[in-house]
């Protein structure tokens, strides 16, 4: 397949836009599906990893604080790397840190890994809404937008059903290993 030489801000065809929409919103709803399955998992892994309540709601505190810092320093990233490299790199990222949360020892492993998945997994969002308005002309961003909006909400309705479920079945551990 040759490679597309067009400005990043388009103009795209309809295909073009699909084919962009459609991995932008499944790497955005899958963060969002991963910071609430993680809530539903929270029992689980307090009785796996011998930790109190207060001890185990660092899993998610840490994830959240995280995601703010490395929400801030997106666009500083973008602007030195690129937008594509530093969202390619989170997903990367994202999936490597899935990999060491589900392998975790002990709670203060999975912190650690949740604090390094918050970090590396925050680009995703403000990019992947970047990326949306860039793919659709003006005229069109409020459709964009509600796209990307309805991808969001889908993520904290479905995480917990899919949490439950993965981790009934299974375990705690493969809460994280979705994100693979």
């Amino acid at each position: 397949m040759p490679i597309v030489k067009k400005p990043s801000s388009g103009p795209f065809t309809r295909t073009e836009r699909i084919i962009i929409t459609i991995p932008v919103l499944l790497a955005s709803l899958l963060h969002a599906v991963n910071m609430s399955t993680a809530y539903v998992a929270l029992p689980n892994i307090q009785g796996n990893l011998s930790a109190t309540p207060d001890q185990v709601g660092w899993v998610i505190t840490a994830f959240v604080v995280a995601s703010a810092i490395g929400t801030v320093i997106t666009g500083w990233l973008a602007n030195r790397l690129g937008r594509r490299r530093v969202f390619l790199g989170s997903i990367a990222g994202f999936t490597v840190t899935g990999a060491l949360c589900a392998s975790a020892t002990g709670l203060e492993d999975l912190v650690v890994y949740r604090i390094l998945q918050g970090v590396v997994s925050a680009p995703l969002l403000p990019i992947s809404q970047a990326i949306m308005l860039d793919t659709y002309p003006r005229e069109r961003h409020g459709f964009a937008m509600s796209i990307w909006s309805m991808g969001m909400i889908m993520g904290p309705v479905l995480g917990p059903t899919i949490g439950a479920i993965v981790t009934e079945a299974y375990n705690w551990r493969w809460v994280f290993s979705i994100n693979i």
